[in-house]
């Protein structure tokens, strides 16, 4: 595993996305403990795309216009969804101070589901990992799954340091009605906007 393959995934985690989003707003809404299942949530739902590049399935999305289609709007559908829920100040993304329990499989099914619709994290696996598989090599797959994990825990890792910033600034937030709601208008239209952008998306 080399240091390049390490510096180009930490950037690219480190890029504002649907699980960065989402993980901050449970930061923020729910504590740090919350905030460890969405990064949880958000890592688990790169395994399916993981799979697929590892199987080569994601070669489907490039190929099949329909197959990329439908993901695709089942993911636009979701992120407009999770806006209008965070808009709406209920459910899981309520940005507010919770007396209630919120249950975590709860919070990791939302956030696995945010990558699982992303028709786009398959194509990303597959143009990206396999730049860093030897050229020549006879265990390419065992390569692909080890790079794979090691882009996972990563992405586990850094999730968990936002949720730990947004569950740090929570107490400063929650008794500051006015900078709740617009980091509530902020959470949505951020959703809003992922959602737009991945409408637009082509293969």
């Amino acid at each position: 595993m080399s240091i390049e393959f390490l510096i180009t995934s930490i950037i690219v985690i480190l890029m504002p996305g649907t699980g960065v989003i989402y993980t901050l707003a449970i930061g923020l809404g729910l504590g740090f403990r919350s905030a460890v299942a969405a990064a949880f949530g958000c890592t688990l739902g790169i395994v399916p795309s993981a799979v697929a590049g590892i199987a080569g399935l994601s070669a489907i999305f490039h190929t099949s216009a329909l197959a990329f289609q439908a993901v695709k709007i089942a993911g636009v559908l979701y992120l407009l969804y999770m806006a209008w829920v965070t808009l709406r100040d209920t459910g899981v993304l309520g940005v507010q101070e919770r007396r209630e329990r919120v249950p975590a499989g709860r919070i990791i099914r939302d956030g696995a589901l945010l990558n699982v619709l992303n028709p786009k994290l398959a194509l990303f696996f597959l143009a990206f990992l396999p730049q860093f598989v030897p050229v020549g090599s006879t265990q390419g797959s065992a390569a692909f799954i080890w790079l794979a994990l090691a882009f996972m825990g990563l992405t586990f890792v850094v999730f968990v340091g936002y949720g730990a910033c947004a569950a740090w600034a929570r107490d400063y937030v929650i008794s500051r009605p006015r900078v709740l709601a617009w980091i509530r208008r902020g959470f949505a239209g951020a959703f809003g906007l992922l959602g737009l952008r991945l409408a637009l998306a082509e293969r």
